[in-house]
């Protein structure tokens, strides 16, 4: 008798450690645990930490609530202005109602990759070229505006999606090189204008203050003969102005010294010069035309 009670003891002993195993569950600090008793969902939701479950009757399902990376499969399609192009991207999104993420879709990432990758072909019909290849930030919250939408009903949050690539024709390709080359050209060659027109102005100035003074004209002439004259081997041929003369001349001339000359006027005589004597008038000679003879008729 005895020994059939110890049996029996030890034998609810063993069943009662096999339920206890059993009815434990140890949720993690990213997850939920989502409680299930006879195929009803209790409202309790599990949180992080060791929990306990009726072994036979509940059914425990965690559900992560971390941020997941899906990539966005890459979409062909033809934009506004009929450009055949091909975008690929990626969502960031999170499950911020475990119940509804279990009990209202049968799985929500496979959900939300679908929404994605035709909300991803929505929108590029939407755009033009230029506005995904410029403006992906706006196209970004369009995204996630589409996606968010129906995914707040599955218990699921969008949190920013991002267009990763966009691949064109190799047409397409040659066709934006040469635009982005002409466009570098058009730039260079306004710039090169716009120096052009600010260096007239300026040469235009110089040469209005220039002609009010004379002198600084003649100076810059001497300069210019002076640089040119210091290259070697250079030989230049320069008509000078007579008023440049003139003013050489004026800055050379030493204080004048009287000099008498043969008549009695005095003329000035710069010092270290002998006085001319005038010179002997010369002659003229006055070439005469020579004489024709008549001529001579001879009769036959």
């Amino acid at each position: 008798m005895l020994d059939a009670l110890v049996t029996v003891v030890v034998i609810l002993a063993c069943a009662g450690v096999v339920c206890a195993m059993a009815a434990a569950r140890v949720v993690k600090q990213y997850e939920r645990g989502v409680v299930f008793r006879l195929g009803r969902l209790r409202s309790d939701i599990r949180g992080p930490g060791f929990t306990m479950i009726a072994p036979v009757f509940d059914r425990l399902r965690k559900v992560n609530m971390q941020i997941v990376t899906m990539p966005v499969p890459a979409q062909e399609g033809i934009t506004r202005d009929n450009v055949t192009v091909r975008v690929d991207a990626v969502v960031y999104f999170k499950v911020v109602d475990p119940a509804e993420a279990i009990v209202a879709v049968e799985d929500y990432r496979f959900a939300v990759s679908q929404m994605a990758q035709t909300s991803l072909r929505s929108i590029i019909g939407k755009s033009d070229l230029d506005d995904l290849l410029s403006n992906r930030e706006k196209l970004n919250q369009g995204l996630e505006l589409m996606i968010d939408s129906p995914a707040v009903g599955w218990g699921v949050h969008i949190d920013r999606v991002e267009i990763k690539d966009v691949s064109l024709p190799e047409t397409m390709k040659r066709s934006m090189a040469r635009q982005a080359e002409a466009d570098r050209e058009r730039r260079a060659r306004v710039i090169n204008a716009d120096a052009e027109l600010q260096a007239s102005k300026k040469l235009a100035e110089a040469a209005a203050q220039m002609s009010e003074t004379p002198s600084a004209l003649q100076l810059r002439l001497l300069q210019t003969v002076m640089a040119v004259a210091a290259e070697k081997n250079s030989t230049l041929v320069l008509p000078i102005p007579v008023e440049l003369l003139r003013f050489l001349e004026r800055g050379q001339q030493p204080p004048e010294v009287a000099r008498v000359d043969g008549g009695g006027a005095k003329e000035p005589v710069s010092a270290g010069q002998e006085a001319v004597p005038p010179a002997p008038a010369v002659p003229r000679l006055t070439e005469r035309e020579p004489e024709h003879e008549p001529e001579r008729v001879v009769e036959r």
